[in-house]
């Protein structure tokens, strides 16, 4: 069994105002996790830069021409709102995070690799078809699922979105679309302050299950098996797609839920029984959230043992 590993120094150089939580200190704690040798055998590949055919499948042109035309190509960092900066690197970064998304379920559906990890910035669940907020651009795992379906030929793929915060930008893409399940857990209230239990989808794909703040890791290990699980499980997905969003840790400083490194790393291992029955173990993590730098350095770790693990 192989586990790739796809990043890219291009997402060093998205850059973000000083105290900004989405800061390249991030990724570099995702690779001080991989340097240890446990991770000796992880397949390492840099992340190619996505098209504009690929980001075209979740987003509109205009909004992405909107967005090209903001990029800056000096120093300055542009504000597209109050959260979400572009600095003369953003562009690129966000598109090695399309690349690198694209190429990662190129090679799981090619058996190339059983499964992958992608690790980028910036993040992407935010980003909805026509808007950037949240920290995000493009939508990376929700582009990831589109590739699966249009270049591939697959019926049904699943997003299992374990962010503390709600992929308003996922839902917005696959709100009508029923190839796609989209399962979100995160806490509420919190930012975007979207993500009810009765935001279902036009065909009943969308699945919200928001978290009261102090949800510890045995209350929510009960409910992935009882809501999340057996959701998927029923859709019978062809792939599946972690946004493996980091700061629903107990250490992250931009929410309230207390889980570890080790529930992060049990609910890996509880997808990846799924997949081995539904997907034939095809899985792909995308880096989503996750803002204390040492949560998300164990965090990182614990979710590829377990990839890796199978």
């Amino acid at each position: 069994m192989t586990t790739l590993f796809l990043s890219h120094p291009a997402s060093l150089l998205h850059e973000t105002f000083p105290g900004h939580p989405e800061c390249p200190d991030r990724l570099r704690a995702v690779e001080r996790a991989l340097e240890d040798e446990k991770f000796a055998l992880l397949a390492r590949e840099q992340a190619p830069l996505g098209t504009e055919a690929d980001v075209l499948r979740c987003h509109g042109r205009q909004y992405v021409e909107q967005l090209r035309a903001l990029a800056p190509t000096d120093s300055r960092l542009v504000e597209v709102d109050g959260d979400t900066t572009m600095s003369m690197g953003t562009w690129e970064a966000a598109l090695r995070g399309v690349g690198g998304a694209v190429r990662a379920v190129d090679e799981v559906l090619g058996g190339q690799v059983t499964n992958a990890f992608v690790a980028t910035r910036p993040p992407g669940h935010h980003a909805e078809r026509d808007r950037a907020m949240g920290f995000c651009f493009f939508n990376n795992a929700a582009i990831a699922a589109r590739h699966a379906i249009e270049a591939h030929g697959l019926e049904r793929v699943a997003i299992i979105d374990w962010d503390v915060h709600h992929g308003n930008g996922t839902q917005n893409i696959f709100w009508d679309d029923p190839t796609v399940l989209y399962c979100s857990t995160h806490e509420a209230p919190l930012f975007p302050h979207t993500g009810d239990m009765g935001e279902r989808g036009e065909h009943g794909n969308i699945v919200n299950i928001p978290l009261t703040p102090g949800t510890n890791g045995r209350t929510y290990r009960e409910i992935f098996d009882l809501m999340v699980l057996p959701r998927v499980d029923s859709f019978k997905p062809e792939l599946v797609i972690i946004s493996a969003g980091f700061d629903a840790h107990w250490r992250d400083p931009l929410a309230n839920i207390n889980l570890t490194e080790n529930d992060f790393a049990w609910a890996t291992r509880r997808l990846l029984d799924l997949a081995d029955r539904r997907s034939k173990r095809r899985v792909v993590s995308v880096l989503e959230g996750g803002y204390d730098l040492d949560a998300l350095q164990r965090s990182t770790a614990a979710h590829v043992e377990a990839l890796m693990a199978g």
